[in-house]
């Protein structure tokens, strides 16, 4: 049996442009070097996407379970065999069901261990909602299944931004902080630096909540009440964690190589410069959890969807991501394991 890493790919939105990454990335043969892809979705669906785009020179292996699996071509496991209507650029009820029909089905194998990691192509965080998904994003999602506690991490190879709080409200953020989550969010990511991404020793900025990190209590409490009891309890337990920063004048300075991460209070507080700097070249990554998730930087896009206008690269980085993570993880495993246990 091969070696190669099984990702398993769920299509998100049918509408957006989930499946035109999927199929440009997997066009490239090379991609078949490093890993087995396994899309979870319709052959249909895919034909009509390669249709609008003029694909023809690319298919899918279609199979009808991960026992079928081909190892040398991209595989799609039919979820549904029913037709279905794809308005591209559309926000619909059934761009939201069979972008849960297709995570469902993904997550399965995942939870099974049949694909060693999953990879999220974009979801409308609307449409979708249902019985069966009532969560803001997938994060929230996987964090529940998998019974963990997770970090939404963005990674691309010079910067690394976790957030404290994920897809909330602004003014919910500071009443959803403590010492004690944000001490949570500090050892999360403190291991996943070291487990995941072979990080010796890391070194980790946390930002503060408050312009000018408060100025002392000047403009807000939360640094001092909050924030600063939290790094110093992770400092504690052997976490380098300095702060709390600035948010605005950290990124500008250049202040943030220094660190191998950053922990934002919030989402748009780490998202928006994590994308100014890395936007078409990033990851996001699931931390803290027993699997392995990760997925592009950009969302459905329905304005390009169909035009044969979207960039790949964010998908291709979460496939390397993914597959990283994944050697790394294993890598973490053995030179951990017991010394004094006798294989035989």
């Amino acid at each position: 049996m091969s070696k190669k890493i099984k990702i398993g790919i769920s299509i998100g939105d049918i509408n957006g442009i989930g499946m035109e990454v999927i199929i440009k990335t997997f066009r490239d043969s090379r991609m078949l070097d490093i890993c087995t892809p396994v899309v979870y979705g319709s052959s249909k669906i895919a034909s009509i996407h390669r249709k609008v785009l003029e694909i023809n020179d690319f298919s899918f292996n279609k199979i009808a379970s991960i026992k079928d699996l081909h190892y040398k071509k991209p595989n799609l496991i039919e979820c549904w065999k029913e037709d279905v209507d794809v308005s591209l650029g559309e926000s619909t009820e059934d761009g939201g069901k069979y972008a849960l029909a297709s995570l469902e089905a993904a997550t399965g194998d995942l939870t099974s261990g049949a694909i060693d990691a999953l990879v999220t192509a974009p979801i409308n965080k609307d449409n979708i909602q249902s019985e069966s998904f009532d969560f803001p994003g997938h994060t929230e999602y996987l964090t529940d299944k998998f019974e963990g506690e997770s970090l939404m991490l963005m990674v691309n190879d010079n910067i690394k931004i976790g957030v404290a709080t994920n897809h909330i409200p602004i003014n919910a953020v500071a009443n959803s902080l403590s010492a004690d989550n944000i001490f949570s969010k500090l050892k999360i990511l403190n291991r996943t630096l070291i487990q995941d991404f072979c990080i010796d020793s890391p070194r980790i900025a946390v930002l503060g909540l408050n312009p000018h990190a408060g100025d002392n209590g000047l403009i807000g409490k939360e640094e001092e009440n909050i924030i600063i009891p939290a790094i110093n309890n992770a400092k504690s337990v052997g976490v380098s964690a300095f702060g709390p920063y600035s948010a605005d004048g950290f990124f500008g300075s250049g202040n943030y190589k220094k660190f191998d991460a950053i922990l934002a209070m919030y989402h748009d507080q780490g998202l928006i410069p994590f994308k100014s700097l890395s936007f078409g070249e990033g990851t996001n990554f699931t931390a803290g959890l027993n699997i392995i998730r990760t997925s592009p930087d950009h969302g459905v896009a329905y304005e390009i969807a169909g035009q044969n206008k979207a960039e790949e690269s964010s998908f291709r980085q979460a496939i390397y991501a993914a597959c990283d993570i994944h050697k790394n993880r294993m890598f973490s495993e053995k030179i951990n394991e017991n010394p004094l246990t006798i294989k035989k």
